[in-house]
């Protein structure tokens, strides 16, 4: 019998940790605060950025959204960056991606200051994680390791096998598992024979963007499904890269969605956002 990760629970755990921290800040007259920036009015991203309104009110750190319309040029996007980098009172910056197309992402991401970037996305951030001494990690595959962690998932030794290699999920993702002594593999779409890959793994994290791809003949009897997805099915149902229904029955633990990894990742930023209020006061 399979038991689901329930993300919701671990995420509210992480976040009532914030909120104790941050009040505790906050009683010593720092106020912990995080700018958001959309540009443009993307449906997807505008839901994310309410949520992540709705998580910094919960755990008493100030928003600020600044919504761009989307014929905003790369100017006045990269002035408004550095214009929240001079502020002290901002200490965490996250611009909302994607971007619209006219406009330059890893310009936009490298402008950011290393400190004040709560989503780890900078090339700075990015080279700490791969040498093991890293201060913020990325939102998402933080999360995952943290839902791990809540179900005390032995990782050491384990077969990790990760479905889908960008820069803010696959790639952080195999390395946080390396760093905790799994033998890691990525996957692709280059993959040969992805079936077998996936049937060699103990833990199988997928985050490859595709409705219910991946399906019972590709899971180990007893293995860990982490299902990263957040897609529509053939009805315009939200579901996962992981088809639920058909693979379940073959794990030991799989995350649900919604309410697996999704709720996760916006704990994680919340604290990162807490984490960088504490580096720019010299708190750590």
């Amino acid at each position: 019998m399979y038991k689901i990760i329930d993300g919701k629970a671990v995420s509210a755990k992480v976040k009532e940790e914030v909120r104790l921290e941050v009040e505790k800040l906050i009683e010593s007259g720092i106020k912990p605060g995080l700018a958001v920036v959309i540009v443009g009015d993307d449906s997807a991203s505008r839901v994310y950025v309410n949520n992540k309104k709705k998580d910094c009110a919960e755990v008493g750190i100030i928003s600020e959204e600044y919504a761009l319309p989307a014929e905003t040029t790369q100017e006045e996007l990269l002035n408004l960056v550095e214009t929240l980098n001079n502020r002290n009172d901002i200490n965490g910056i996250l611009v909302q991606l994607p971007l619209p197309k006219h406009l330059d992402e890893k310009a936009v991401i490298e402008a950011i200051s290393p400190i004040k970037d709560v989503d780890a996305f900078h090339a700075s951030n990015v080279g700490k994680i791969m040498i093991g001494d890293y201060v913020f990690l990325p939102c998402t595959p933080a999360g995952v390791m943290e839902m791990l962690k809540s179900e005390n998932i032995e990782i050491c030794g384990k077969n990790c096998v990760v479905i889908g290699r960008s820069n803010i999920v696959g790639k952080p993702m195999a390395m946080l598992l390396l760093h905790q002594n799994g033998t890691v593999t990525i996957c692709h779409s280059r993959t040969k024979d992805l079936k077998a890959v996936c049937l060699s793994a103990d833990i199988l994290v997928a985050a490859v963007g595709i409705p219910k791809f991946v399906k019972a003949d590709m899971v180990k009897e007893g293995a860990v499904v982490v299902d990263v997805g957040m897609d529509r099915d053939e009805n315009g149902k939200l579901c996962g890269d992981v088809d639920f229904a058909e693979v379940a029955d073959k794990t030991s633990f799989i995350t649900p969605v919604p309410g697996g990894v999704g709720p996760m990742t916006r704990a994680m930023l919340m604290k990162n956002t807490l984490m960088a209020a504490k580096i720019q006061n010299n708190i750590i």
